[in-house]
């Protein structure tokens, strides 16, 4: 998440973060015809992903539109392949654990569930104790600023920031800033991504195109990608029907 202010509803600011699951960072060129998601799975478990091949342990899993050629579809790319670092972060227990709160609070805020499952998914790994040099907190790496603007508080007990730590709590106000972002930028899902990582002010000053930062950049190819992999393939066709008219019918 970024910090900038960006005027959004009920005092809206966003606020700028670090993207801790990404590990390359060279700009995405707009004339490059396909974005490619490459990634391997450490001696500890540990997946790496990046847009590019940075040494020879990264394998190629998934290639696609660009950002802009997805802007201008207005539809996410189809996934042609997986890799152990997709299948670990897709079969990560908390995954499963915290997908209930996923689709509740992607529902009450409108955005598909398998978007929110992407941008936790780059934000954080599914890890809900992650936190940023910069002190983006949990799964969806909420700064504690962004939170006490949609009201949580400290108190007594415990502060913004381990309240932060809270999935339930995390994924409430990552997803309602999420949506305030797409609101703001006409659900342009781009730019949304694109603010949610280097601020809304960022995306404006920049005549509302995503920023020229390699980490931004990087960020929406990545997240894009991954939605296009968590998100279900459409159901099948049914076959046309056809009727056949009764006799009376004929005359």
């Amino acid at each position: 998440m970024g910090s900038d202010s960006i005027g959004v509803q009920s005092g809206l600011t966003s606020l700028k973060g670090l993207v801790g699951v990404l590990v390359a960072t060279a700009l995405m060129h707009a004339a490059r015809v396909h974005a490619e998601v490459w990634g391997y799975v450490d001696e500890n478990g540990k997946p790496h992903i990046a847009t590019e091949r940075l040494d020879e342990r990264y394998q190629l899993y998934f290639k696609g539109p660009t950002a802009a050629e997805l802007a201008a579809k207005a539809q996410p790319p189809a996934p042609i392949a997986t890799s152990p670092a997709f299948e670990r972060l897709e079969r990560h227990p908390n995954l499963r654990r915290y997908e209930s709160l996923i689709a509740h609070y992607a529902k009450q805020n409108d955005l598909d569930a398998a978007l929110v499952k992407a941008v936790i998914a780059v934000e954080s790994r599914y890890e809900p104790a992650a936190v940023s040099p910069k002190g983006a907190v949990g799964l969806m790496q909420v700064i504690p600023e962004t939170a006490a603007r949609y009201g949580v508080a400290d108190d007594a007990k415990r502060t913004v920031a381990q309240k932060l730590l809270d999935p339930a709590i995390n994924i409430r106000i990552g997803t309602q800033y999420l949506r305030d972002l797409l609101w703001l930028f006409e659900n342009d899902l781009t730019l949304a991504l694109a603010a949610y990582n280097a601020g809304g002010g960022a995306v404006q000053r920049y005549d509302n195109r995503i920023p020229p930062y390699a980490e931004t950049q990087e960020y929406v190819n990545l997240v894009i990608q991954f939605y296009a992999l968590y998100k279900p393939p459409p159901p099948p066709r049914k076959p046309a029907r056809i009727t056949v008219p009764k006799r009376s019918e004929r005359k």
